[in-house]
C-alpha cells in the first residue's frame, strides 16, 4: 500500500468514527441546550440499542424491525429516566444533575451485563457485498451508512427547527425557558421529548456501528466519552460545531494510531480535551468569550 492510499484509509476510517462521535455529540448538545442537563449516560443508550437490536436479530427478526424496535424500546427507556430520575431534580446544581447522569449510566451498564454477559455481540452489515475501492483504499460499505445517518440527522434537525412550529417552540426554550413559559411553551414536555430523541438517535447510531466493530456490554462508555469530548471541541452551545468535533477527533485518533502509536487511539481523546478547556474551553467552532 502506498503512502496517499494509507493516507486515504486512514481518513475513511476516521470519518467513520467520527461521525458515531458527531452523532453522540449532537445528541449531548441539543439534550443540554434544551434541558440544561448533561446527560453523560447518552453512551448507554449507544450499547443499548446495539444489544437490544442483536438480540431481536438473533430471534429471527428481520433486520429492519430489530433496527426500529430497539430505537423505540430505547427511546421510550430514555424518556422514563428522565421522568423518573432528572426532572424531580431539574432545580438542582449542575453537580448533583451530572451525578444523576452517571450513576443512570453505571446502573445502565450493569443492567447490560447482567442480560448479555461479556461476550460480543454482531449484526449483518446494511448492504451485501465487499467493500468499494477508491485510490487504493478500501470504503466499507457499512461506513456510507453511518455518514448517511450523520446527514440525515442533520437534515431532519434543520427541517423540524427552521419549517416546524414545535422546533420553534423548542428554540424559544433555548433561548428563554421564562419567556418561553409565559407564552404557553411547555418546557418540562420539551425536555422530555429531549430525552426521547437522544435515545432514538444514540440507540441508532449503535446500532449503525455495530456491523463494524461488534457490541458489548460496556462499549457505550468510551463513545459517550468522546462524545462530550467533541462537544466540548465544538462548542457546547454550537451544533455544527458539534458534528465538527466529532469528525476531527474520529480523524486524529485514525491519524494518531495509524501513524504513530494504536496506543494514541484512547488517549488522544482525553488529550484533546484537556487541550481544549485550558486554551479556549468555549469550543474551537464557537465564538471567542470576552473576558473582563
Amino acid at each position: 500500500m502506498t503512502l496517499s492510499s494509507q493516507l486515504l484509509q486512514l481518513f475513511i476510517s476516521g470519518l467513520t468514527m467520527g461521525s458515531i462521535y458527531a452523532l453522540t455529540a449532537l445528541a449531548l448538545v441539543l439534550t443540554f441546550n434544551i434541558t440544561g442537563v448533561l446527560n453523560l449516560a447518552l453512551g448507554e443508550f449507544l450499547a443499548l440499542g446495539a444489544l437490544l437490536a442483536a438480540s431481536l436479530y438473533a430471534a429471527g427478526l428481520p433486520l429492519a424491525a430489530a433496527f426500529l424496535i430497539a430505537v423505540a424500546a430505547v427511546a421510550v427507556l430514555a424518556g422514563l429516566l428522565e421522568r423518573v430520575a432528572v426532572k424531580p431534580a431539574i432545580q438542582s446544581s449542575v453537580l448533583t444533575l451530572v451525578v444523576i447522569t452517571v450513576g443512570i449510566s453505571i446502573s445502565l451498564r450493569g443492567l447490560a451485563l447482567l442480560i448479555w454477559g461479556t461476550d460480543p455481540v454482531s449484526l449483518p452489515a446494511f448492504s451485501e457485498g465487499g467493500p468499494l475501492v477508491a485510490g487504493g483504499a478500501a470504503i466499507n460499505l457499512q461506513s456510507l451508512w453511518i455518514v448517511g445517518l450523520l446527514a440525515a440527522a442533520l437534515a431532519g434537525l434543520y427541517a423540524f427547527f427552521e419549517l416546524t412550529y414545535a422546533g420553534k417552540a423548542v428554540r424559544a426554550c433555548v433561548i428563554n425557558r421564562t419567556a418561553a413559559r409565559l407564552v404557553g411553551i411547555n418546557p418540562s414536555a420539551m425536555s422530555f421529548a429531549a430525552f426521547i430523541a437522544s435515545g432514538a438517535l444514540g440507540a441508532a447510531a449503535g446500532i449503525f456501528i455495530t456491523p463494524v466493530t461488534l457490541a458489548t456490554y460496556d462499549m457505550g462508555f468510551l463513545l459517550g466519552v468522546k462524545g462530550f469530548v467533541a462537544a466540548v471541541l465544538g462548542g457546547m452551545q454550537n451544533v455544527g460545531g458539534a458534528v465538527l468535533g466529532g469528525l476531527l477527533l474520529g480523524l486524529l485518533e485514525a491519524y494518531g494510531a495509524g501513524l504513530v502509536s494504536s496506543g494514541l487511539k484512547d488517549a488522544l481523546a482525553l488529550l484533546v480535551l484537556l487541550a481544549v478547556l485550558l486554551m479556549r474551553p468555549e469550543g474551537l467552532f464557537s465564538p471567542a468569550v470576552r473576558k473582563v
